[in-house]
Parts: C-alpha cells; structure tokens; sequence
C-alpha cells in the first residue's frame, strides 16, 4: 500500500526554489474557481495591477504566464523574434546561454559576446558593440544566479531606445529582491519568476511589456488571422507567424483582457499565490523589502569572511540575492552540501559549467532571506566544514553577522 505524502521540514538557501510564505501556501488551499467566474476575473485584474507597481511600470501589459519563469522567457522572446532578426546577447553566465539557445529556436541571427564568469560587462561595451550590430532585439539577463553578479541597465536600456533596438531583460532573480526599474531603465519587456524573491511555488512567469512590442505582437497576429496576403507574405521570404500557440503573447493579452477570449484554462490556485504574494512584497513596501534583503546579504558575507571563507566573483557586481563561495582546496564541495542536508536540513546549491565544483551558491531570497536562516546556515556550514577538516575561524561567524543585526537594530531605533 502507499505511505502517505511525508515532505522533510527544510530551510531553503538556494537561488531558487525559495521558501513559501505561510499566507502564500493558506491562500492556494482556498476553493477553485472557474476561469471566467467574476471573483476569479477581479483577482486577474487586481494581479495585473500589484504587478504592475512591483515591476515600476505603466505597461498595459503585465501579467504572468503559467509555467516556470523559462516559459516566460520562451513566451517573450517567441512572440517578439522573428526569422532572420539580428539579436545582441552579452553574455556573463549560464542564462546567457539560455537566451541565446531560445533566440537561434527562433531563427534568430545570433550574435553573442561574452565575459568572464564572476564579472559583468561595462555598459560601453555592449553599446558599442550594438552600434557594430545593430541588431533588432538586445536581450540581456540582469541577475545571473550563477555567478552571481548582476548587470547595470540604465545606460544600455537609454542607448537602445534612442537606437530603436528593442531591450528584454530576464530578471527573474532580481525581481522583488533588489531595485528592478522596468520605465526608467526602459526595458521594452521583462520577465520574471514567482520562485524566487517574489516567494511564491514554481509555476508562473509574470511579465510585462510595452506598446513598441504590443505593435510587432498585432503585426504578427495579423498575418496569423490572414489579413496580410499571401503575396505579401511571400514577398516577405518568410513565415511571420508566431510559432508557439500556447506562449504566445498576442493571444494571451487577449485572454487578461476585458474580452477575456478563451486560450487556456489559467492555474486557479498558482493565481491565488501569486496574488498573495504581491500583496504581501506592497504590503512590506518595495524599499523595505530591499533593505531586508541587502541587510540579510551584509550579515552572510560577514559571517562567511570571518569564518576565514572567500567569495567569489568581483563585489562590485555583486547580486544581492545570491552569494557564491569560494570552496576550500581540498574539501569536497558536495560532501557538504550532503551533510548539510542530511544532518541540518539546510539546503544551499553548487553551481554549473566553468564554476561547477568550486563554488557554493547561498540564496537569501524572499521569504527565506531572513535574520535566523542565515546565522542557521552559518553556524551548521563552520559545523560541517570542522567535520570535514578545514581550517577555519571558529566562532567568528556568527558573532560577525550577528554584529550586523546589532548595528541595523540601533540604526533602525
């Protein structure tokens, strides 16, 4: 016979998946509605509003695709490149190469530049080499998880526009985290994830864009509905026509519309999450959540210094929300992470390509980026590094993150 459903208690220190907050998992428990019910379409309608101000943006658009944040990153990059189009990709960790395999599906002409993992690019670099391109779409990740580092917008998102090159940036590990300004960057399209500092299950992708992308959006669905000729379309020597039906953009705008035009039945209770969980980010207030975040990320690096450990990558560029460490020559980077595990119940990540098996990657994100996780994680990793031989600093750690909580304490008061 089967045994019941047994979920072992964790705390979650990865760059995603995060931990839940408690009101998030409670409002997901609530009854199912029908898609079309009218309590359903007001909480469709109040979503796309705290998405809205979550995202710093007046979009019309923003809304979340049901799907894990890639599905989002499919949807957006599917609906805006077409055959042929020429696509800038800066590369500086593993989700470039995400964007880049995503793109060249499309029948994108590729052009990608890279740098080196632990570093971002100067925003010059990548203004000059659009100036040498000139492509249609740059498409730039903004926090990498990674390397852990994040990448400066501001002046490349003002050079696109003032190029006409459209800009559609994944921050699905900045979002809610740390200060994401979709207008004043001037992102044409973003796109986010719900499992990471928004804190709430895989499952959905919220994103939004603007009408410079809405008009290539109607321009394809024309000639998906034939109201562009079949000589035109040949004279055009290609098919424009959006090939995904289930991520496309066209017709999911007209499903979160006032039309609310059948494409799919939405993720009842995904929607319910999320709801809840912008709720609970306007709630805190985007500043504030800001503030607990770097705070959180202050007293790991602390802790993780004085314990004698070193971090990865250049500060400078530093993500917030993820912490990458140096792991010690001649310890077993996932032995520790399996002890961790086992015997704690911590769960932080190792990371890929290049960096895999050097690095650790510690998340405080969300819900889990919180004052007793970390001084948690950091007295059982100096527990398990003692058991594995290192030498270290004992003691020191958590006396140095906790001087952090004290010194906010008497700024706070």
């Amino acid at each position: 016979m089967n045994t019941p459903l047994q979920i072992p208690a964790r705390t979650i220190m990865t760059p995603g998946p995060v931990e839940v907050d408690p009101r998030v998992l409670k409002a997901m428990s609530s009854s199912i509605l029908g898609q079309f019910d009218p309590s359903f379409t007001s909480l469709m309608n109040e979503t796309m509003e705290m998405l809205r101000e979550v995202l710093q943006t007046s979009n019309h658009w923003a809304f979340p695709v049901d799907g894990t944040s890639r599905a989002g990153i499919e949807a957006m990059l599917c609906s805006v490149i077409e055959e042929g189009d020429k696509v800038l990709i800066p590369s500086f960790g593993r989700f470039g190469g995400l964007l880049t395999e995503i793109a060249e599906r499309c029948g994108a002409d590729v052009h990608l530049i890279h740098c080196e993992w632990g570093k971002v690019f100067e925003p010059n670099d990548v203004i000059k080499e659009m100036k040498r391109v000139n492509p249609k779409v740059v498409a730039m990740v903004h926090g990498d998880t990674s390397t852990g580092r994040v990448q400066p917008l501001k002046e490349i998102g003002y050079a696109c526009r003032e190029m006409g090159v459209l800009l559609l940036v994944d921050a699905v590990a900045t979002v809610a985290g740390t200060e994401v300004k979709t207008d004043e960057w001037m992102i044409d399209g973003l796109i986010t994830g719900t499992q990471k500092c928004i804190s709430v299950p895989a499952g959905m992708a919220p994103l939004t864009y603007n009408d410079r992308i809405e008009k290539i959006l109607l321009e394809r669905k024309s000639i998906e509905k034939g109201l562009v000729s079949s000589e035109q379309q040949r004279l055009a020597q290609k098919d424009r026509r959006i090939q995904s039906n289930y991520l496309d953009l066209s017709q999911l705008q007209d499903y979160w519309s006032p039309a609310r035009l059948n494409h799919h039945t939405e993720a009842t209770t995904m929607l319910y999450g999320l709801h809840e969980g912008l709720r609970i980010i306007l709630e805190e207030g985007l500043a504030n959540r800001y503030d607990r975040h770097q705070k959180n990320e202050q007293a790991l690096v602390a802790g993780l210094e004085a314990m004698g450990l070193s971090l990865f990558g250049d500060k400078a560029s530093k993500l917030p929300t993820v912490t990458c460490v140096t792991i010690p020559e001649g310890i077993n980077g996932d032995s520790v992470r399996s002890m961790l595990l086992d015997d704690f119940g911590i769960e932080i990540a190792s990371s890929f390509g290049p960096l895999h098996g050097k690095i650790w990657r510690i998340g405080t994100m969300g819900y889990s980026c919180q004052q007793r996780n970390v001084l948690l994680t950091l007295a059982a990793l100096e527990a398990v590094l003692l058991r594995h031989k290192a030498k270290l600093h004992v003691g020191e750690g958590v006396q140095a993150a906790l001087d952090i909580y004290k010194q906010s304490e008497k700024v706070e008061a």
